[in-house]
């Protein structure tokens, strides 16, 4: 009796769900040039979905980009009329019991909650997944692409159960499960898009995945001072180094306080997170003379002209697979901003050492190279501009340039 009452439970459930796909299939001719972006994440935090997105709609597709709206995302995306953002609610666990159970009880949620969502959008040819997280939005959109005929393309990122390792541990029931789960669906899908070389690499020997791997008075400021009538802006004498970070300097600060030819210094640390808080009560503490530290969380469209503004870059950046590459340096690189990032182990892709940038392996080796970088401080024939030009001279291209040399091709041919 009970076995019955399933039966029919799954079938009230799957029954619509393979009428409404056998009709979303019959109508794909119509949407052959309709994409779903999705994002089990913040979108305004995930910029490359969002460039995926626009660069799809540059090459003659329409859009809708599924995603938590925690942030603003990208002014350009939200104007645009071939995009639509769907706003997906952040699903919270249960208050009790066991945290295995609250944890599958989310999953299982979040799983039925993005399939309904999908499944009333419009037909779409590709479905296009951020991983991580891929917990349960891989096996979701493989399905919904079982259903539909839509084809599925995973943006890895990352591997979503290495993050978990982190916390409980490689060996970890849950982790190893997270693992099997990521490694199966993720042999499912039709394209897949990598970071990193190295991703592609390791995707293909170790999870047969092919992959493809894949911009009237003088105003002044602390930095600039800008000609009212000119409106030329220009450096002033003696201004204070920008530094874009996420760290506090005690040793910098002691050597600029020694006499050490070094600028004050404007940290600015950008960004949010549930230990923002504390450290900001520990750079508090430290009473710094010679550099002051700010935290402001910037819009989309406003952090670009931070990172053009500033002098220098660091990355704290450590990768729980050490597969993928840090966003962030890829973002000061378009803005021509050297960087130092700490080493892992295939850093190497972006960040060539003494050529566009500097890699250290601890906090000593850092300060070493903050000491060297910006003695002398704006000298034109330092390390610093030399870096910096290199950055420029370099042929570097824009996202959506080399989005359309490595993802259309896949997305027309398929």
């Amino acid at each position: 009796m009970v076995a019955s009452c399933v039966a029919f439970l799954l079938l009230s459930l799957f029954l619509p769900l393979l009428l409404l796909g056998w009709w979303k299939r019959w109508h794909r001719g119509l949407a052959a040039r309709h994409v779903v972006v999705v994002v089990l994440g913040d979108v305004g935090r995930s910029p490359r979905m969002q460039y995926h997105a626009l660069s799809l709609v540059k090459s003659g597709f329409s859009v809708t980009l599924l995603g938590f709206c925690n942030s603003k995302p990208h002014s350009e995306l939200l104007e645009s009329d071939k995009i639509q953002v769907v706003k997906l609610t952040e699903l919270q666990g249960l208050a009790v019991g066991p945290r295995v159970l609250r944890y599958g009880v989310k999953v299982v949620f979040q799983a039925v909650y993005l399939l309904w969502k999908l499944m009333w959008r419009e037909p779409a040819a590709y479905i296009f997944l951020q991983n991580p997280p891929g917990l349960p939005s891989i096996s979701v959109c493989w399905l919904v692409g079982c259903l539909c005929g839509s084809k599925l393309v995973i943006d890895w990122h990352n591997y979503g159960y290495s993050i978990m390792a982190l916390v409980h541990g490689a060996t970890h029931p849950i982790v190893l499960l997270a693992k099997w789960y990521e490694k199966f669906f993720g042999r499912l899908s039709h394209l897949n898009l990598c970071v990193t070389n190295a991703m592609r690499e390791d995707l293909a020997e170790n999870w047969c995945i092919s992959s493809e791997p894949s911009d009237p008075a003088t105003e002044r400021s602390a930095f600039t001072e800008k000609d009212a009538q000119t409106r030329l802006v220009t450096h002033l004498c003696g201004r204070p180094a920008l530094l874009v970070s996420s760290t506090s300097w005690t040793e910098f600060e002691q050597w600029a306080s020694d006499g050490d030819s070094l600028p004050s210094l404007v940290c600015v640390i950008t960004g949010k997170g549930p230990l923002k808080e504390h450290y900001i009560r520990l750079i508090s503490q430290k009473h710094f003379q010679r550099i002051q530290v700010c935290t402001p969380w910037l819009e989309a469209e406003d952090y670009p002209l931070l990172l053009g503004s500033a002098d220098l870059g660091v990355c704290l950046h450590k990768s729980s697979s050490g597969l993928d590459l840090p966003m962030k340096v890829v973002d000061m690189f378009g803005c021509c901003l050297p960087v130092c990032a700490v080493n892992f182990k295939c850093l190497h892709e972006l960040v060539k050492h003494g050529e566009n940038g500097l890699v250290f392996e601890d906090a000593e080796e850092l300060a070493s190279q903050l000491q060297m970088l910006l003695s002398k401080f704006p000298d034109p024939a330092g390390k610093l501009n030399q870096l910096r030009k290199n950055l420029r001279e370099s042929e570097q291209l824009r996202w959506h340039e080399s989005w359309q040399r490595t993802v259309l091709p896949l997305v027309m041919d398929s």
